[in-house]
């Protein structure tokens, strides 16, 4: 039997845009914050390099905003980059008042004193990091507040399986977001979490690749949660590459942080040569698409499985203090940095695009949030500059908080009764190949023809496999018993479809989209966001507006 969860803020996910967003809302009223897995998984907790923010004299807000739009392509919303880097600084103390301890300078006289690392793209040092687990460190500060304000339930193991819009249910007054069904991973039992509020901060997609540095709860819940809702999805063809992921059968997942190059790593062929010199001036401080477009075309051009990182001409000292982490890792694996290079590879690292929002984190759907990689705000552009995703996070999870409370006093009451979740038919499913195999069917098909290089013909031959396999979720999905296998696979067919369309409307190459069939950048006729709605009438995507 199902039950009703009432909050006045509701929080979907649970990384730095969730937490900073339930701790300002918690000031105000009840917050729930559901997560499908325990506190503090998820890709905040594995951001290595750290967070960017003007903090030293010889920088300045105008510098970060032109890094910020010079790695953008010419897709950064200028008000939005500017109001980002002028109220980080602040955001970042809040952080630091709150028990963060970034890594500081060896004279430091306070904890505000703090070291400041040098990332691709970035015209200044103004990177605050916790050593190479930066995340990690903020993490902890913010599950350890969470868990100390009474007024803040959270649930674990629980996922999110749709929202709840008035209109759908004929529900009186405005249309609106008025919360979430969510499943008890434990019980499989699915509740209503009602809301007049809700926040979607499930992070991003990179689970929708074969090869991803994100966690596996990076299957894009929110973003396919907003569009089958009706709400604008942006950029979505904007996947970021990160240009090195540790190569090894074993090391899933492990990242090679931006900052390593950033101190001096150089990238090389297998025979020891440099190669990025040959692509950009910038060398391998050059921005993360062209560097992982460098290093996929030697790869495919030589037929190389992987390059190299290479740090051994670096202060062995110097290592062992600032890349603790990443060092222990790859040891694990029987490779030592500090004698020999690294292998890496590109992967899928950040979904630039998202769920569409203003300038305070609100979507077009009344009482409904993003902030965070699953939003859609204007920073990023067509590429995201090293370390801006945590800022992004917690500017616009302290943002959305604001004007949700706010706007509290106009916003329409709840209903007194929402519907129960309707399993109508559905059995329980004893085939779990089914889910498997569309699972690894969508991961390699958006790998090959998806990837950092795209074709028409290659995207054509994606949608026409995607066809098949989403006529599979939809009718497994309507006759089984949701699980979270099942719930993440529709999320991510919903992904695969939106990257399909979006990659496949633009007709120029820019940021992080490359189309050998439309090579050059046109600024004259796509100079302007991509965004897409679902279709009632055939439930894919089609142009907003």
């Amino acid at each position: 039997m199902s039950a009703r969860r009432d909050f006045d803020y509701l929080v979907i996910g649970s990384g730095i845009a969730g937490l900073s967003f339930a701790l300002a809302a918690a000031r105000h009223g009840r917050v729930g914050v559901v997560t499908k897995a325990r506190m503090p998984e998820g890709s905040s907790q594995y951001a290595q390099g750290g967070i960017a923010s003007v903090w030293s004299p010889d920088d300045s807000f105008a510098s970060h905003a032109a890094d910020t739009e010079g790695a953008g392509a010419g897709l950064c919303r200028p008000e939005i980059v500017d109001l980002v880097v002028r109220e980080g600084p602040e955001r970042v103390r809040e952080l630091i008042a709150l028990g963060t301890r970034f890594s500081l300078r060896p004279d430091a006289e306070d904890a505000y004193d703090v070291d400041l690392g040098l990332e691709g793209g970035h015209s200044r040092r103004r990177i605050l990091h916790a050593l190479d687990a930066t995340g990690q460190e903020m993490m902890r500060t913010l599950v350890e507040a969470i868990a100390s304000v009474r007024t803040i339930e959270v649930l674990e193991r629980h996922i999110a399986v749709d929202l709840i819009v008035s209109s759908k249910f004929a529900l009186p007054g405005p249309e609106r977001c008025c919360g979430a069904y969510v499943l008890d991973l434990e019980s499989s039992r699915i509740d209503v979490a009602a809301a007049p509020v809700t926040l979607l901060a499930t992070g991003g997609a990179g689970k929708v690749y074969l090869y991803t540095s994100n966690p596996d709860v990076a299957t894009g819940d929110g973003i396919a949660m907003a569009y089958r809702a009706g709400v604008p999805i942006a950029n979505m063809e904007f996947i970021q590459f990160h240009p090195t992921c540790l190569y090894h059968p074993r090391a899933k997942s492990f990242l090679i942080s931006e900052t390593v190059r950033g101190e001096g790593g150089l990238l090389r062929r297998p025979d020891g040569s440099r190669f990025m010199p040959e692509y950009d001036e910038r060398a391998e401080l050059a921005p993360r698409d062209v560097v992982a477009r460098a290093i996929d075309q030697e790869m495919k051009a030589r037929g190389f499985d992987n390059v190299f990182l290479d740090v051994t001409h670096c202060d062995a000292e110097f290592l062992e203090q600032r890349f603790p982490t990443i060092l222990a890792r790859c040891r694990s694996f029987g490779i030592d940095p500090v004698r020999e290079p690294i292998p890496v590879v590109p992967a899928a690292h950040y979904t630039c695009g998202g769920i569409l929002t203003d300038a305070d984190g609100a979507t077009p759907l009344l009482g409904l949030y993003a902030a965070g990689e699953s939003a859609m705000t204007g920073l990023h552009g067509a590429n995201r500059l090293a370390s801006n995703s945590l800022l992004e996070g917690l500017v616009f999870g302290h943002r959305a908080a604001d004007d949700a409370v706010a706007d509290a006093a106009e916003r329409p009451s709840l209903p007194a009764t929402l519907p129960a979740w309707n399993p109508g038919r559905a059995r329980t499913s004893d085939e779990a190949v089914l889910i498997t195999q569309n699972w690894d069917e969508i991961r390699r098909l958006m790998w090959n023809y998806v990837g950092i290089v795209r074709s028409d013909r290659r995207l054509a031959r994606a949608r026409q496999r995607l066809d098949v396999i989403l006529g599979d979720i939809h009718r497994d999905y309507w006759a089984f018993l949701p699980t979270a296998d099942l719930v993440e696979l529709r999320n991510l067919a919903a992904v695969a479809d939106l990257i399909i369309a979006s990659a496949s409307h633009r007709r120029e190459s820019r940021g992080l989209h490359f189309n050998l069939d439309c090579p050059q950048t046109d600024e004259v006729h796509w100079r302007r966001d991509t965004i897409l709605v679902r279709d009632p009438a055939t439930a894919r995507p089609t142009p907003y507006r």
